[in-house]
């Protein structure tokens, strides 16, 4: 009876899962509704909560919050007396976890940002993050099939939502400084992504990122697919690829005024500080619009690497003050 009842359960998780994740990809998919993003976050969140729950029940894992007192277990419950079940964030910080790193890199950031927007409201985050809820979306179905079975998938289920849009350059150069986002968005944006290293950033697992490019073909019945799956390795993927990191690395890193004085000092520059950095940027005006050495995020202002080669640049033509 115990085992018929741990077995309902877990199947009524995983049923609910799905469900969660197929309404949060039709409903980011529909046309007519724009609350997608918002939508999106809470209905994958429980997605994955209710798939960690149901693992940790298959495994008689305890995923109830509770303390020890005198050797017995002591449940944390609500005003109505029901079990507290851990949340997402507290699952992916088990060390029972089943989830990769860079895929609950992936799931912080949704929860993260499900913070920030949950206080007040939002616009225009949808063709920023959509890479990322792909991959939140491709990543659910790979655990849910590695962990239970083949037959929870939700492959059929999917399906690409494409952009009928060209973007311009400057276009593209507003979408990476996140410069229409509301400054709270933009800033916690900025912020995990510096923490992250340049193979978890480029990780599609961490966000599934597709590249449309024209195609050109010599007779018209080539012309038929909208698209076109390339392998990695083959000679017409590693060119487009090599295209696109050049456009990737026109995405500028963002540097704080305490790190550069940090970096600075750590090539023995050490008595170059806040003070002389300030200083040495008021002197070449050097937030100065057109001057392109940073830009301001929310209420912090971010050098890039080009203002970080002048500073520099200024200490070792200045070694005597500052060594």
């Amino acid at each position: 009876m115990g085992k018929r009842k741990t077995w309902s359960i877990k199947e009524e998780l995983l049923t609910k899962s799905r469900e969660a994740m197929l309404s949060a990809v039709q409903i980011f998919n529909n046309p007519n509704i724009h609350f997608k993003s918002e939508t999106y976050i809470v209905l994958s969140t429980i997605s994955w909560t209710y798939l960690l729950h149901a693992y940790f029940r298959d495994k008689g894992i305890e995923y109830r919050y509770h303390t020890a007192k005198n050797g017995r277990k002591r449940y944390d419950r609500t005003k109505r007396k029901a079990y507290k079940f851990y949340e997402l964030e507290r699952c992916l910080n088990c060390d029972e976890s089943p989830v990769e790193s860079i895929v609950a890199a992936n799931l912080r950031f949704l929860i993260g940002l499900r913070h920030e927007i949950e206080h007040q409201m939002t616009n225009k985050i949808d063709e920023y993050l959509s890479a990322r809820f792909q991959a939140c979306c491709l990543n659910y179905n790979d655990a849910i099939k590695s962990l239970f079975d083949t037959k929870y998938g939700i492959d059929k289920h999917l399906s690409f939502s494409l952009q009928f849009s060209s973007i311009k350059d400057e276009h593209a150069a507003q979408l990476r400084q996140f410069t229409d986002l509301p400054q709270n968005i933009s800033a916690y944006i900025n912020a995990f992504d510096d923490d992250l290293t340049e193979q978890e950033f480029n990780d599609s697992r961490f966000a599934y990122r597709v590249l449309y490019v024209p195609k050109i073909v010599n007779k018209k019945g080539q012309a038929d697919k909208v698209i076109e799956f390339l392998k990695a390795d083959s000679p017409a993927a590693q060119h487009i690829n090599k295209e696109y990191v050049v456009i990737k690395d026109r995405e500028l890193k963002k540097h704080l005024p305490t790190q550069i004085c940090k970096s600075m000092q750590a090539k023995g520059f050490t008595k170059f500080k806040m003070y002389q950095h300030t200083q040495l940027w008021q002197s070449l005006n050097a937030k100065g619009e057109g001057k392109g050495f940073g830009v301001q995020v929310e209420n912090m202002w971010y050098w890039y690497e080009k203002w970080v080669e002048v500073v520099e640049m200024h200490c070792n033509e200045n070694k005597e003050r500052y060594i």
